[in-house]
């Protein structure tokens, strides 16, 4: 097959592909989700070695559909479902892929330079010799991007992608952005990661064995169990990453076991600091301790204390101090944040839908705020939360879903809000 330069896209098909009118892509689709729902007229589309350059199919149903060879350069597929679906050696360059469904898909031998996947589901994904970048020589290209040039340039934006169980042996991702991604049991050995991004990625249990790690960005990354040869990563773009090695105090040195310190923590609050102790856990590496979940957990400290990954669903966490805490990818699902302190904490990718953080009131005509200012807060769900006069000053909000939720007062002062999801909010 024959790729066509970038600028001759908008002109003309390339040779020996199938152009389409977006009408006619139309009617294809129409039959395909029939196909998939199981109605009458039902048709399976095959697309392949289709030209359907800027294109739109967003938000529709294209599950084991067949694109292989396609040119979908610059195509518009944000929201759409590619369950399954056929891409083998499609050139997806510079199309948007935003928020789409590519679960189990085969992307083996697929361009994807210039791809924008913001919050794509990845998951088990096949990118085996796929080209995220532009190789030379043997690269691992397949023939059908022989002809790809310099003028192709830009690595594929993944960003807070799912990729858990991606297959990506061997793939080239020069240059390319996997920052917040979710990467859990990802293979990616033997890939040209030179330049590449995983900063805040989750690479936890990821093969990334005799990768090229040339500059690579790794700050922030979790890297637990993570096979890597880390030697070859500069100290500076490794600062903030979780590994498997104690990144606090022990759980051991807290003095008594967990069960009793949380047994005194209760009666503390309960008689309103009369009996018990406080419980303060600022410091501590708190991972993998189940006793959290769902006990009192009402005015705990916990300064600077990683929590990464700790299911706190449904758990009492009023006026809680845990500013500093590292909570990325915590489970906070209907917890009462009411009154708590996260300033400066990171939370990117934590699950906080329907949690209850407005003001706690403590007396009449008292109450305290609760304080997310300067916090990370990347691809936060914080769907039908109650956020009223929440205070995010200067907080990373970047790709947060706020679809549901109530932000009346809420102060977003100096706030990233770039990409947040905001459908049916009340108050902001």
């Amino acid at each position: 097959m024959i790729l066509y330069s970038m600028a001759d896209a908008s002109e003309k098909s390339a040779p020996g592909l199938k152009r389409l009118t977006q009408k006619e892509l139309n009617a294809i689709i129409d039959q395909h989700e029939r196909f998939v729902t199981g109605r009458k007229g039902g048709l399976r589309a095959n697309l392949s070695d289709h030209d359907l350059s800027q294109m739109v199919l967003a938000g529709r149903n294209l599950a084991d559909a067949n694109f292989t060879g396609a040119i979908l350069f610059e195509a518009d597929l944000h929201d759409a479902d590619l369950a399954r679906a056929t891409l083998f050696c499609a050139d997806l360059r510079c199309a948007n892929l935003n928020g789409t469904n590519l679960t189990s898909a085969d992307l083996r031998g697929a361009s994807l330079r210039g791809t924008s996947l913001v919050g794509a589901n990845m998951a088990k994904v096949d990118l085996r010799e796929g080209s995220l970048a532009n190789a030379k020589g043997d690269g691992g290209l397949k023939a059908a991007h022989a002809n790809l040039t310099v003028a192709d340039k830009g690595g594929a934006n993944l960003s807070g992608a799912n990729l858990s169980n991606a297959k990506l042996s061997g793939a080239v991702a020069v240059g390319s952005n996997f920052s917040d991604a979710t990467m859990k049991s990802a293979v990616l050995k033997k890939a040209s990661l030179k330049d590449a991004n995983f900063s805040g990625c989750n690479l936890d249990g990821a093969d990334m064995s005799e990768c090229s790690l040339e500059n690579v960005n790794l700050r922030g990354a979790i890297l637990t169990g993570t096979a890597i040869n880390i030697s070859e990563v500069s100290a500076e773009n490794l600062e903030g990453a979780l590994t498997s090695n104690l990144m606090g105090k022990s759980i051991n040195e807290l003095g008594a076991p967990i069960e009793d310190l949380l047994r005194a923590h209760k009666a503390w609050v309960d008689s309103s600091g009369q009996s018990g102790k406080r419980l303060d856990l600022s410091g501590y590496d708190l991972r993998g301790v189940a006793q959290l979940t769902n006990a009192c957990l009402t005015m705990m400290r916990g300064v600077g204390a990683v929590l990464y990954g700790v299911n706190l669903a449904k758990t009492p966490l009023q006026a809680v101090e845990l500013r500093e805490a590292d909570l990325r990818q915590a489970i906070l699902t209907k917890a009462d944040l009411r009154g708590g302190n996260f300033v400066k904490a990171r939370l990117n990718g934590a699950k906080m839908q329907n949690v209850q953080l407005q003001p706690l009131v403590i007396g009449t005509g008292r109450s305290i705020k609760t304080d997310f200012s300067d916090a990370q807060l990347r691809f936060v769900d914080f769907s039908g939360a109650n956020l009223s006069h929440v205070s995010f000053k200067n907080a990373d909000l970047a790709d947060a879903n706020f679809n549901g939720c109530n932000l009346e007062g809420a102060d977003l002062t100096g706030a990233n809000i770039e990409g947040i999801r905001t459908e049916g909010v009340t108050g902001l």
